[in-house]
């Protein structure tokens, strides 16, 4: 866990990869509740008998399954001191280069990307990349924005 005392040790971070966070399994009841919560339920996400003859020979996680875990995988990673509170800004770019076998595990790395300074603090992107388990693809890759009010 990387703690900063404050916003401007955060900003003289940037540039820097943070770390990661811990392994997470992927598991069929997490994506059948997430396809429940969404109301997505393709077939190559929840029936695992249909998906053993589909194009993974498995079910998978929806892409906004995995992109939704992202604040629960970043949440290890580092914290920020001194702050009244962190809201979710929106996302600037997300891609989606490889699946989620149901059964894998994920991580994400954090990378500090840009500091910018607002009136009421900091607007901040951090760039999230979900790896996949012995996978050399990324699951996703999001430019996640956070602004920290002082």
């Amino acid at each position: 866990m990387r703690d900063f005392a404050d916003l401007d040790e955060l900003t003289a971070a940037k540039g820097e990869h943070l770390g990661h966070g811990d392994w997470l399994e992927v598991t069929q009841d997490r994506i059948d509740q997430f396809a429940d919560a969404t109301g997505d339920h393709q077939w190559i996400h929840v029936d695992a008998d249909r998906a053993k003859d589909g194009p993974f020979g498995t079910t998978i996680a929806h892409g906004y399954l995995t992109l939704s875990l992202i604040p629960m995988l970043g949440k290890q990673i580092y914290r920020v001191g001194g702050i009244k509170m962190g809201i979710n800004y929106g996302l600037d770019k997300v891609r989606f280069p490889s699946v989620v076998h149901v059964g894998a595990r994920v991580r994400t790395g954090i990378e500090l990307v840009e500091v910018t300074d607002r009136q009421e603090g900091k607007l901040v992107m951090v760039r999230h990349t979900v790896e996949i388990e012995d996978s050399e693809k990324p699951a996703c890759v999001a430019d996640s924005l956070v602004l920290y009010v002082r």
